[in-house]
């Protein structure tokens, strides 16, 4: 899913962010946008403003390294999205289609290029990087995680909020896909009011 990514010429400054983070944030912004084949180790480097040396300092293993650290930093961010999201109204159902309605507009902000922070990569490395596997998997649980713990606070069973939890997270995630290969917010916000719907369903 989509996150809000700081660039080098973003908000933050070079004097408060370190060249690691630097790094890092560049290679999860590239690796949103093009995926893990497309985004080698000079062009993290080009854009987060830092040497070819410094990267490999602070990444010796290279690229699948600084990928596992990219994706971690994309679960982060998105996690704390969608907190934010679902915060936004006491109502579950409406909290759900409210994510569904920000995704969206993030999405087309984003020019249709910067989705998922995970998927790309997860598919591309599929059976090939177990490291990078394993942080994907690790993001995708976490996600799946707040949502459940979103829909236990709201007083739905622990069961009903593992099985929502699992199929919002789900039906945004191809929601999102789709929105991206036909640039429009539709399938997005279809579906955020179809997850609402189920939502309510449980009720």
């Amino acid at each position: 899913m989509q996150t809000k990514q700081q660039g080098v010429s973003g908000t933050d400054t070079e004097a408060t962010v370190g060249t690691r983070e630097r790094v890092v944030r560049a290679a999860s912004r590239l690796l949103q946008q093009q995926g893990y084949e497309g985004t080698g180790i000079k062009l993290i480097a080009r854009e987060a403003g830092a040497t070819l040396g410094s990267v490999y300092h602070f990444f010796p293993g290279g690229k699948e390294e600084l990928a596992v650290a990219a994706i971690q930093h994309g679960d982060q961010e998105f996690a704390d999205m969608l907190r934010t999201g679902l915060d936004s109204a006491d109502d579950p159902a409406t909290a759900v289609e409210n994510c569904a309605r920000h995704l969206a507009t993030a999405l087309r902000a984003s020019g249709w290029t910067e989705g998922c922070p995970v998927t790309s990569t997860a598919l591309e490395t599929l059976g090939r990087a177990p490291s990078i596997q394993e942080a994907c998997s690790q993001a995708l649980r976490n996600w799946q995680n707040v949502l459940s713990a979103h829909f236990t606070r709201s007083g739905f069973t622990s069961e009903q909020a593992h099985d929502l939890a699992c199929t919002v997270l789900s039906a945004l995630e191809g929601a999102e896909v789709t929105s991206q290969v036909f640039r429009s917010e539709q399938p997005l916000l279809t579906t955020g009011r179809h997850m609402a719907q189920l939502v309510r369903s449980y009720s």
